[in-house]
Protein backbone atom coordinates (compact mmCIF):
# COMPACT_ATOMS: atom_id res chain seq x y z
CA UNK A 1 0.00 0.00 0.00
CA UNK A 2 2.71 2.67 0.82
CA UNK A 3 5.67 0.59 -0.19
CA UNK A 4 8.12 1.77 2.54
CA UNK A 5 8.29 -1.95 3.90
CA UNK A 6 8.80 -3.48 0.24
CA UNK A 7 12.07 -4.53 -0.59
CA UNK A 8 14.33 -3.29 -3.72
CA UNK A 9 13.57 -5.68 -6.09
CA UNK A 10 17.19 -6.31 -7.70
CA UNK A 11 18.00 -6.86 -3.54
CA UNK A 12 21.23 -4.60 -4.61
CA UNK A 13 21.28 -1.07 -3.84
CA UNK A 14 24.61 0.31 -5.76
CA UNK A 15 26.96 -2.41 -3.80
CA UNK A 16 29.40 -1.50 -6.75
CA UNK A 17 32.79 0.00 -5.72
CA UNK A 18 34.37 1.92 -8.46
CA UNK A 19 38.35 2.74 -9.48
CA UNK A 20 38.65 6.87 -7.94
CA UNK A 21 42.23 7.08 -10.54
CA UNK A 22 44.00 5.62 -12.93
CA UNK A 23 46.83 4.12 -11.96
CA UNK A 24 47.79 1.08 -9.46
CA UNK A 25 45.17 -0.25 -7.10
CA UNK A 26 46.51 -2.33 -4.31
CA UNK A 27 44.85 -3.45 -1.14
CA UNK A 28 44.07 -1.39 2.01
CA UNK A 29 46.79 -4.04 3.85
CA UNK A 30 49.67 -2.17 1.35
CA UNK A 31 48.74 1.24 2.11
CA UNK A 32 52.40 2.87 3.79
CA UNK A 33 50.01 4.20 7.01
CA UNK A 34 49.17 1.68 9.89
CA UNK A 35 46.25 3.95 10.68
CA UNK A 36 44.86 2.24 6.94
CA UNK A 37 46.99 -0.62 6.28
CA UNK A 38 45.68 -2.06 9.95
CA UNK A 39 42.13 -1.24 8.67
CA UNK A 40 41.84 0.82 11.87
CA UNK A 41 39.24 2.92 10.10
CA UNK A 42 37.73 0.02 7.95
CA UNK A 43 38.50 -2.02 5.21
CA UNK A 44 38.78 -0.80 1.35
CA UNK A 45 41.69 0.01 -1.05
CA UNK A 46 44.16 2.70 -2.50
CA UNK A 47 45.30 3.41 -5.92
CA UNK A 48 48.78 5.47 -6.33
CA UNK A 49 47.30 7.72 -9.01
CA UNK A 50 49.17 8.47 -12.81
CA UNK A 51 46.04 11.67 -13.11
CA UNK A 52 45.28 14.79 -11.63
CA UNK A 53 41.38 13.22 -11.76
CA UNK A 54 39.68 11.79 -8.87
CA UNK A 55 36.32 10.67 -9.20
CA UNK A 56 33.93 8.88 -7.08
CA UNK A 57 34.00 5.67 -6.03
CA UNK A 58 30.86 4.69 -5.48
CA UNK A 59 26.84 6.21 -6.06
CA UNK A 60 25.48 7.82 -3.68
CA UNK A 61 25.78 10.92 -2.11
CA UNK A 62 28.41 13.11 -0.55
CA UNK A 63 28.23 13.74 2.99
CA UNK A 64 31.10 15.93 3.68
CA UNK A 65 33.89 17.76 2.45
CA UNK A 66 36.90 18.44 5.25
CA UNK A 67 37.79 21.96 5.43
CA UNK A 68 41.95 21.11 4.30
CA UNK A 69 40.09 19.52 1.22
CA UNK A 70 41.84 16.07 1.74
CA UNK A 71 39.34 14.18 2.20
CA UNK A 72 35.39 13.83 1.29
CA UNK A 73 32.75 11.03 3.17
CA UNK A 74 29.95 9.96 0.83
CA UNK A 75 26.97 7.61 1.94
CA UNK A 76 26.08 4.80 -0.45
CA UNK A 77 22.52 3.61 -1.08
CA UNK A 78 22.64 0.79 0.85
CA UNK A 79 23.74 2.61 3.68
CA UNK A 80 27.74 1.95 3.98
CA UNK A 81 29.69 5.50 4.69
CA UNK A 82 32.99 5.59 2.38
CA UNK A 83 35.94 7.76 3.13
CA UNK A 84 37.90 9.14 0.27
CA UNK A 85 41.28 10.17 1.61
CA UNK A 86 43.20 12.08 -0.74
CA UNK A 87 47.38 11.40 -0.10
CA UNK A 88 48.81 10.43 3.41
CA UNK A 89 49.32 13.18 5.89
CA UNK A 90 48.13 15.56 3.44
CA UNK A 91 45.49 17.65 6.17
CA UNK A 92 49.30 19.14 7.03
CA UNK A 93 49.12 20.83 3.40
CA UNK A 94 45.97 22.91 4.35
CA UNK A 95 43.76 22.14 1.23
CA UNK A 96 46.14 23.60 -0.99
CA UNK A 97 46.74 20.43 -3.81
CA UNK A 98 42.77 20.33 -4.06
CA UNK A 99 40.67 21.56 -6.01
CA UNK A 100 36.89 19.98 -5.03
CA UNK A 101 34.40 19.93 -7.36
CA UNK A 102 31.38 18.38 -5.09
CA UNK A 103 29.79 19.77 -2.34
CA UNK A 104 27.60 18.32 0.54
CA UNK A 105 24.13 16.84 -0.35
CA UNK A 106 25.30 16.30 -4.21
CA UNK A 107 24.67 12.42 -5.27
CA UNK A 108 27.09 11.19 -7.57
CA UNK A 109 27.97 8.13 -9.73
CA UNK A 110 31.30 7.00 -10.86
CA UNK A 111 31.46 9.78 -13.88
CA UNK A 112 31.35 12.51 -10.83
CA UNK A 113 34.89 14.31 -10.85
CA UNK A 114 35.71 14.61 -6.79
CA UNK A 115 38.96 17.00 -7.21
CA UNK A 116 41.88 17.64 -9.28
CA UNK A 117 44.42 16.85 -7.33
CA UNK A 118 48.35 18.62 -7.81
CA UNK A 119 49.76 15.14 -7.31
CA UNK A 120 53.11 16.48 -7.98
CA UNK A 121 52.93 18.82 -5.17
CA UNK A 122 51.74 15.98 -3.12
CA UNK A 123 55.19 14.22 -4.25
CA UNK A 124 57.31 17.13 -2.97
CA UNK A 125 56.21 17.56 -0.10
CA UNK A 126 57.49 14.40 0.77
CA UNK A 127 53.72 12.32 1.05
CA UNK A 128 52.70 9.46 -0.43
CA UNK A 129 49.67 9.93 -3.27
CA UNK A 130 47.77 6.91 -2.44
CA UNK A 131 43.74 7.74 -2.86
CA UNK A 132 42.74 5.65 0.02
CA UNK A 133 39.51 4.45 -0.20
CA UNK A 134 37.66 3.05 3.25
CA UNK A 135 34.25 1.60 4.12
CA UNK A 136 34.54 3.57 8.08
CA UNK A 137 31.34 2.09 9.31
CA UNK A 138 31.95 -1.73 9.12
CA UNK A 139 29.48 -2.80 11.54
CA UNK A 140 26.77 -2.03 8.62
CA UNK A 141 29.34 -4.21 6.29
CA UNK A 142 28.19 -7.86 5.32
CA UNK A 143 30.66 -8.61 2.78
CA UNK A 144 33.46 -6.82 1.05
CA UNK A 145 35.04 -7.65 -1.62
CA UNK A 146 37.72 -6.65 -4.05
CA UNK A 147 38.07 -8.27 -7.44
CA UNK A 148 40.65 -6.23 -9.32
CA UNK A 149 43.91 -5.18 -8.07
CA UNK A 150 46.77 -3.63 -10.40
CA UNK A 151 46.42 -1.22 -13.23
CA UNK A 152 43.02 0.36 -13.31
CA UNK A 153 41.42 3.62 -15.24
CA UNK A 154 39.55 5.63 -13.54
CA UNK A 155 35.71 4.21 -13.38
CA UNK A 156 36.29 0.71 -13.60
CA UNK A 157 34.53 -1.54 -10.79
CA UNK A 158 37.00 -3.17 -8.52
CA UNK A 159 34.47 -4.25 -6.11
CA UNK A 160 31.42 -4.95 -4.01
CA UNK A 161 30.51 -3.80 -0.37
CA UNK A 162 27.37 -5.69 0.74
CA UNK A 163 25.45 -3.98 3.53
CA UNK A 164 23.67 -6.05 6.56
CA UNK A 165 20.18 -6.22 5.57
CA UNK A 166 18.41 -4.44 8.33
CA UNK A 167 14.47 -3.89 9.00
Amino acid sequence: MFGFLKKNKTGRLNETLYAVATGNLVPISEVNDPVFSKKMMGDGFAIIPSKKEIYSPIEGKILSVFQTKHAVGLKMDNGLEILLHMGIDTVELNGTPFDIKVSEGMKVTKHTLIANVDIEQIAMAGKPVDMVVVITNMDALKQFDLVKTGSVIAGDEIGVAQAQMTL
